[in-house]
């Protein structure tokens, strides 16, 4: 499992927006995302961590990559989007 912290994911969007990107990279990929503590987890059967990230990048999100023993709820940072992407 691969895991990213996505803290400028904000919403439903984000979520969408970041899953569209890794299954256009890996389609058999499965994506489990927690919005509340802007973690996502790729189960990836193609991909490795550094396209994975890319893909995210390229959707317009800034992963930061987290080792599954690691991973615990990371306020915002303060250069993470204000509100919604949405609007």
């Amino acid at each position: 499992m691969i895991s990213f912290q996505v803290n400028d994911m904000t919403c439903g969007h984000c979520v969408s927006s970041i899953t569209k990107a890794v299954k256009a990279l890996d389609s058999g990929a499965t994506v489990q995302v927690d919005l509340s503590t802007h973690l996502v987890k790729i189960e990836t059967t193609e991909a490795d961590a550094v396209e994975l990230s890319e893909a995210i990048k390229e959707a317009g999100y800034a992963p930061v990559a987290v080792e599954d023993s690691a991973v615990a709820p990371v306020a915002a940072s303060a250069s993470a989007r204000k509100g919604c992407c949405c609007g």
